[in-house]
């Protein structure tokens, strides 16, 4: 990455953020480096890598430098076995298709995690997994991590990163949430703690809007499963595809509230709470998009403590 290499000034320096939770659920961070940008000069960047502080040129950076960068910690290689081959990524999938219709089979858990008994995060849509595998790097021991996927390539290499970087709390499975998710949870031996939908595909068209992912059913089966307490995140850089998938979350107030701080702007969070960016939230803050964000908590009602 040649335009890693230009040299920061000692004495530039990197705003940092504070996004606090009063939450012990290992699946969300309480900090993380705020970005400091500079289009018309240099592009500043704070990472958890060793790259402390790395100037890019604002002529020369390419979102998958930033991704790179972002990702630093997991020394993921690009050589993939000859079993899954080059991955090309088709950027959207009709999840109506009947292709997508068989569900996912269950996983053996004692053969997929080290300890199924740990507390679950599933990621929904989880694209590349290097999301899901910087979390299950940093919370070996206290979280299990899953991603959803229903791009069979992308699973393929998630999964052989996964045996890469020798992680047991991590896993991939190629799998229609819309069709697969309560099959898929109800089975898992722990509780079900936390699950993400981070920008999913948009499908912009409205005759298209019944193929988003966050829909009724997916909704309740997702409620169903999740432990008292247990959270729910989405994000979006389409406002539009943010709206929806509140709205729909706002119905279930009876049982789901949204995670209120001072750190909301217009009903948004500000900040992403799980200590890193996913790749297409790389992409979208480079070209200069708004991230809109929400989180949301299970209600622990009276009838569950009995």
């Amino acid at each position: 990455m040649g335009s890693l290499t230009q040299a920061c000034s000692s004495s530039s320096s990197l705003a940092k953020s504070v996004f606090s939770l009063a939450s012990s659920s290992p699946f969300l961070f309480t900090s993380r480096r705020k970005i400091t940008r500079h289009y018309s000069s240099s592009f500043f960047r704070a990472s958890t890598s060793p790259l402390a502080s790395v100037c890019l040129d604002s002529k020369e950076v390419r979102s998958t430098d930033l991704v790179d960068l972002e990702y630093a910690d997991l020394s993921l290689k690009y050589k993939i076995s000859e079993e899954v081959g080059h991955v090309r990524i088709r950027q959207h999938v009709n999840p109506l298709s009947s292709s997508f219709s068989t569900p996912a089979p269950v996983p053996v858990w004692e053969e997929v995690y080290k300890d199924p008994s740990l507390p679950l995060m599933v990621d929904i849509g989880s694209g590349s997994g290097r999301f899901l595998l910087w979390l299950a790097k940093k919370n070996a021991e206290s979280g299990n991590y899953l991603g959803l996927e229903i791009r069979q390539k992308l699973v393929k290499r998630a999964n052989f990163w996964v045996n890469e970087l020798g992680l047991s709390n991590a896993h991939f499975i190629f799998a229609n949430a819309m069709v697969s998710f309560d099959q898929l949870i109800s089975s898992y031996p722990g509780p079900l703690e936390f699950v993400s939908i981070l920008c999913p595909d948009p499908h912009f068209k409205k005759r298209h809007h019944k193929r988003r992912v966050v829909q009724k059913p997916l909704v309740d089966s997702i409620l169903k499963n999740l432990k008292p307490g247990g959270k729910i995140f989405v994000q979006s850089d389409v406002l539009d595809v943010a709206q929806d998938m509140r709205d729909q979350l706002d119905e279930e107030a009876k049982v789901l509230e949204h995670v209120d701080t001072v750190d909301t702007e217009e009903g948004w969070l500000r900040e992403n709470p799980m200590g890193i960016r996913t790749e297409r939230e790389i992409h979208a803050e480079l070209e200069g998009a708004r991230i809109y964000r929400r989180l949301y908590q299970k209600k622990i009602l009276i009838d569950s403590l009995k």
